[in-house]
């Protein structure tokens, strides 16, 4: 018996609930809260009835510390699954500190505002010492590590797909199919179809940062930056079939070169279409992709924000997605003094995420790992003190979830590498 608080009410979180609501055993409680607390109510009707699991909702500003701990301490959860956005993982981790209460997320630690100065300052600063550019990553959330440890609490960092099943299958190749893991590629492939000229698949805020960024990999113990978009590869995925991919940063590498002793490279690849890119380059061209405030008509505006408010909302594509997501890692190494190529990945397809959740794929692979991360905690099967990454516990009860909840994985010992 659990009782659980999620944070934030968008596409993922709303798979995210649906999940625990099929897995009343361990989530017997849970708590929608959001600062719009009507999309927190609806979920609600929608399931109640259908599930045993005791839903109640909140109205929260998760930008408030003192608001989100009085939530905590009045709620008494036994863990806060933050799927709000990662503007605000400080914030909430704060609140959990507060309050005593255990913390889960899905994506690292990202500013709102990239130009504030004291952001900048400490930015520059890593940027010089890491040798990448890149806005995010989990410097931020790692430094809370002596502060969880002292309060006897646990966070859980990246319980997505990617980050999160990318690194659970990463510890699994290293416990059963390898001695050393010399490299890994990250393939992260939507092969859907939403019909629109341009719409984003998460939160555009995000996808967008994230994709117009510079690249990055690990290779040989430093970082190697590259232009956004600069390393392009062609893959043929399994059920998804042969598509161009693109070398992008993304906070696992971090992780997993911290985490996975002996790694020699990492890299993350994803895959677009033309027509994305070219949408892009253009909005990023005419400053629509900027954080910085410009005035109109008298206000101040946020390009990327008013851009968000134009495109098609991520949680209305399920119905029209067609198509399929391919998502794994490709491994080689050495088991027995054998050198050795491996590729575990997900396949999932949008159209039947949408008739069991209401939801397309992107947002159903990254909200069942939620709830099988929150699981891991409140259950024990993953248990600690102080701030740690998925792939630092024993992978193989989250594997063995993964099966019985929606995202079955596969094991190719003899697969098509990346050059």
């Amino acid at each position: 018996m659990s009782r659980l608080l999620i944070i934030g009410c968008g596409g993922v979180a709303s798979v995210a609930v649906h999940k625990c609501c099929q897995n009343s055993e361990v989530f017997t409680e849970i708590m929608i809260a959001s600062r719009t607390v009507s999309k927190c109510e609806a979920l609600k009707a929608e399931l109640e009835g259908k599930t045993s699991t005791k839903i109640t909702t909140a109205k929260v500003d998760a930008d408030n510390v003192d608001e989100l701990a009085a939530l905590m301490e009045s709620y008494k959860p036994d863990a806060v699954l933050n799927l709000a956005l990662p503007y605000q993982d400080l914030t909430i981790m704060d609140a959990c500190l507060k309050a005593g209460v255990n913390y889960i997320d899905t994506a690292n630690y990202e500013p709102e505002d990239t130009d504030d100065p004291e952001w900048r300052a400490i930015y520059e600063k890593r940027c010089k010492e890491e040798g990448f550019t890149a806005y995010f990553d989990y410097s931020w959330q790692w430094a809370y590590k002596e502060r969880f440890e002292k309060a006897g609490l646990m966070a859980l960092l990246g319980t997505g797909f990617d980050p999160g099943v990318t690194s659970v299958f990463t510890a699994y190749a290293l416990k059963h199919y390898f001695d050393e893991i010399h490299t890994i590629d990250i393939l992260d492939c939507n092969g859907g179809d939403h019909g629109y000229p341009f719409a984003t698949n998460f939160n555009p805020e995000i996808n967008l940062r994230e994709v117009s960024a510079n690249g990055s990999y690990w290779e040989n113990g430093h970082w190697v930056e590259t232009e956004p978009m600069e390393i392009k590869r062609e893959y043929n995925f399994p059920q998804v079939g042969q598509k161009d991919m693109y070398l992008l940063h993304h906070e696992e590498i971090e992780a997993l070169a911290k985490n996975i002793p002996g790694v020699k490279r990492i890299r993350f690849f994803m895959t677009f279409g033309q027509s994305y890119l070219t949408h892009m380059k253009c909005l990023e061209n005419v400053g629509m992709l900027s954080t910085s405030p410009v005035e109109y008509n008298g206000q101040e505006i946020v390009p990327i924000q008013f851009l968000k408010a134009l495109l098609p909302d991520p949680a209305s594509l399920g119905p029209r997605t067609v198509g399929k997501t391919n998502i794994g890692c490709i491994f080689t190494g050495v088991k027995d003094g054998k050198e050795k190529t491996i590729y575990i990945y997900n396949v999932c397809d949008h159209q039947e995420c949408y008739k069991e959740v209401g939801s397309q794929a992107v947002s159903y692979t990254t909200g069942v790992p939620a709830m099988i991360g929150a699981m891991m905690m409140v259950t024990g099967k993953w248990n600690g003190k102080g701030v740690f990454n998925v792939e630092e516990f024993d992978p193989d009860p989250y594997m063995e979830a993964l099966n019985k909840w929606g995202l079955p994985w596969v094991v190719d010992e003899n697969p098509q590498t990346v050059e």
